[in-house]
């Protein structure tokens, strides 16, 4: 005679048909098909402020805006100062020592770093950017705007010419 017969077997467990096995997190639907969404643009939350100045001053400006930022407590590397036109004078200085010496300063990170707005590509981003309109075509202003801004994490402080700037935008 067979021997006990054995009780029901319990069902294996089921699988979350959004889960992948062993991960914990939603998967795709089985037989569902996954389109990719280009992810949105990151937006900066950074506050813009104009100062009226004319092309001809506007790396002076800047550097007196950069003074009046230090005098109200920022750190020297919260600041990042760019330009349109010609290279800002401590840039210029800088860049008579070499390149790798100029772009070490930037990575160390210790002081306010100069830089031309050609170059935001290179440049990290700080809590400050200082963007002195000295300069520069059209073209080369109206993409300067967006790349300072995206550099920006609380303040962009445009130094140049409303005129020029609001036909620009």
């Amino acid at each position: 005679t067979p021997g006990p017969r054995p009780g029901p077997r319990p069902a294996p467990p089921r699988a979350d048909r959004n889960s992948r096995p062993g991960d914990g997190r939603p998967g795709p639907a089985r037989g569902g098909t996954t389109t990719a969404v280009a992810p949105e643009p990151p937006r900066s939350s950074a506050q813009i402020q104009l100062v009226e100045t004319t092309e001809a001053a506007a790396v002076t400006t800047a550097d007196e805006t950069v003074d009046r930022l230090l005098d109200e407590g920022r750190a020297p590397s919260d600041v990042l100062v760019l330009t349109t036109g010609d290279p800002h004078p401590w840039a210029q200085h800088e860049l008579s020592f070499g390149e790798d010496a100029y772009w070490r300063q930037q990575a160390e990170g210790d002081d306010v770093f100069a830089a031309h707005a050609a170059s935001v590509g290179r440049t990290d981003g700080r809590p400050v950017v200082v963007l002195a309109v000295n300069g520069g075509t059209d073209e080369e202003v109206a993409a300067a705007l967006p790349a300072a801004l995206a550099k920006a994490g609380t303040q962009l402080i445009v130094c140049g010419e409303a005129g020029r700037l609001r036909a620009l935008l």
